[in-house]
C-alpha cells in the first residue's frame, strides 16, 4: 500500500514538472583542464578557417545564460549543452541542412564540432535529429530572435547603419498545390482514420468508389470526358461529407472533444465557395495563405509574408520578421522597424522601398522613401533608390541557400523562426566570406590582441 502511494506522489510530481515544461535537467559543465594525451582542436584546426574565427567571436556565454530557464536544475535526464544545439541550429542554415544530414554530418566534420564547443573528436552523433524540434519549440521565438541579434553584432560597425531598404516576399509552405480534390480526398482518408483508431463501424468505407472515381476524373480531357469528370468531383465531396458527418452522429462525448477541431475544419473545407476569403488550403497547415505578386512563372504562391530590412551600404539583414496574415506590404513596416530598433538600440533615419509601399511618408521619425517621378530629385537621393534593387538578389539567397524557399518547420511559429533562422545565417557567412577573402582588418579580428598592443605603448609612454 505504501509503495502504490510513493508511486502516485512520484508520478503527481513529474506531470507537474511536465506541465511546466521543465522536464530535462541542464546539464553539468565539463572540465575542460587535462582531456587527455592527445592533442586537441586549437592544435590541429586551421586558425584563419571562417568556422574557426566565427566560432571564437560569438558570445556563447549569453546562450547559456537566457536558455537555462528552460530547464530543471536537478530533475530529468541530463541535457546536451545549449551551446552545442544553438551551434546545430546555425549550421543547420549556414550550411543549408536537414536536421537529419546535420546530425550526420557533425560526426565527420572536425570544424562542425570545434564550433560546437568540443575540444577532441567525436565519432558518434551530437543528438537525434528530432532534439533539434524539441529545442526549438524550447526556446521559443525570444531565444531564435537572440541568435539573430548575435548575428547583427558580429558584423560590428557594418550593422549600426540608419539609412536601411525595405521589402517582402513570400516564404512558401511545405504543402502540395491545393485542389478542392485532393482537400476532399484527403478528408475522406483523415475520416477513415479516425473511425479506425476510436473503433467505429462506418456504414460504408467508400475505398473502392473513391478509387473509381479518380480514374474517372483522369478522363477529363477526353472527348465528353469534362462533364463525367465534374460528376466524379462532385461525388467525391458529397463522400466526404457524408463521412464527417456520420463520426459527429457516432463519435462520444469524449472522442468529439479529441477530434471536434479536426471535424470543425473539415467542415469549413466542404463549405468554402470559389471566391470566398481566408479560405483553407491544407488541412495540415490551415494558416498558409495564398499570395499573387504578379510573377509570370509563378501565379500563386501559399505561404506566409516575410519582411526584411537591409543596411544600404553593407547589406546586413537588421530586420526579419514573419506575418501570418495577408496584409499590406507598407502595413509590415511599423513591426518591421519596430524590430529593427529592439535588436539593434538605433532608430532608422530613412528607409528606401519600392512602389508597393504607399501609405504615411514618416513612421515614428523614420523617413520613408518610394520612388515617383521628380525632376528635382538630388543625385544622391536617386542613388539611394537604386541601391535598394541589392535587397533582390539577398532574398533570393535567402531563399535559395538559407532554407527559405520551402519551409519545412511546422505551424505558424515555424514561420517565424525560419526568417529569423535564415536571416542570421545570412549575417553569419557574410562575414565569414569576408574572413575568407581577407578583407577584415586586424582590428577587427582581433580586438583583444589590438587593446593589448595599445595598453603595452602606453605603459612604454609613461616610462
Amino acid at each position: 500500500m505504501l509503495k502504490k502511494e510513493l508511486k502516485k506522489s512520484a508520478r503527481k510530481r513529474f506531470l507537474d514538472y511536465k506541465n511546466l515544461q521543465i522536464c530535462i535537467m541542464l546539464t553539468k559543465t565539463k572540465n575542460t583542464s587535462q582531456l587527455g594525451f592527445y592533442s586537441t582542436f586549437e592544435e590541429q584546426l586551421n586558425h584563419q578557417h571562417p568556422l574557426y574565427i566565427l566560432a571564437n567571436k560569438i558570445n556563447w556565454q549569453q546562450f547559456e545564460d537566457a536558455f537555462s530557464k528552460h530547464y530543471s536544475a536537478s530533475m530529468g535526464a541530463p541535457s546536451k549543452p545549449i551551446r552545442m544545439m544553438v551551434s546545430l541550429l546555425i549550421l543547420k542554415h549556414v550550411r543549408n541542412l536537414s536536421d537529419e544530414s546535420l546530425v550526420e554530418q557533425w560526426s565527420e566534420n572536425n570544424y562542425y564540432q570545434y564550433f560546437s564547443g568540443e575540444q577532441l573528436f567525436s565519432p558518434k552523433p551530437p543528438c537525434v535529429a528530432t532534439e533539434l524540434v524539441e529545442f526549438r519549440k524550447r526556446i521559443g521565438e525570444e531565444g531564435i530572435e537572440l541568435i539573430f541579434k548575435e548575428s547583427i553584432r558580429i558584423n560590428g560597425k557594418d550593422g549600426q547603419e540608419g539609412t536601411l531598404s525595405a521589402d517582402t516576399t513570400v516564404q512558401e509552405k511545405n504543402i502540395t498545390y491545393p485542389t478542392d480534390d485532393k482537400l476532399y480526398k484527403k478528408i475522406i482518408h483523415k475520416c477513415q482514420s479516425i473511425a479506425k483508431v476510436e473503433n467505429i463501424e462506418l456504414r460504408q468505407s467508400y475505398t473502392q468508389t473513391v478509387k473509381k472515381l479518380s480514374i474517372v476524373q483522369r478522363m477529363k480531357r477526353r472527348k465528353g470526358g469534362n462533364s463525367i469528370a465534374r460528376k466524379a468531383s462532385k461525388k467525391i465531396k458529397t463522400i466526404a461529407g457524408r463521412l464527417t458527418r456520420e463520426l459527429e452522429r457516432k463519435l462520444t462525448a469524449e472522442s468529439l472533444q479529441k477530434w471536434g477541431s479536426d471535424l470543425q475544419l473539415f467542415q469549413k473545407v466542404l463549405s468554402q465557395k470559389k471566391e470566398q476569403s481566408n479560405k483553407i488550403y491544407s488541412l495540415h497547415e490551415p494558416q498558409v495563405k495564398c499570395f499573387s505578386k504578379g510573377k509570370e512563372h509563378k501565379k500563386f504562391e501559399f505561404g506566409s509574408k516575410a519582411s526584411f530590412l537591409l543596411t544600404q551600404k553593407s547589406g546586413v539583414i537588421v530586420g526579419a520578421l514573419n506575418f501570418s496574415e495577408n496584409i499590406h506590404d507598407s502595413k509590415t513596416l511599423p513591426s518591421a522597424l519596430e524590430q529593427h530598433q529592439r535588436l539593434t538600440g538605433i532608430q532608422a533615419t530613412e528607409v528606401f522601398a519600392d512602389r508597393g509601399y504607399p501609405g504615411p511618408k514618416q513612421i515614428n521619425g523614420t523617413q520613408i522613401n518610394i520612388p515617383k517621378p521628380d525632376k528635382t530629385i538630388t543625385k544622391t537621393k536617386r542613388n539611394k533608390h537604386k541601391r535598394r534593387a541589392a535587397i533582390e538578389p539577398i532574398i533570393g539567397h535567402l531563399k535559395h541557400d538559407h532554407r527559405m524557399l520551402r519551409n519545412f518547420l511546422k505551424g505558424s511559429f515555424g514561420d517565424a523562426i525560419n526568417v529569423m533562422l535564415a536571416a542570421s545565417a545570412m549575417n553569419f557567412k557574410r562575414m565569414m566570406n569576408l574572413w575568407k577573402e581577407g578583407k577584415v582588418s586586424l582590428a577587427q579580428l582581433f580586438p583583444e590582441l589590438m587593446n593589448l598592443f595599445f595598453q603595452l605603448t602606453n605603459l612604454k609612454t609613461t616610462f
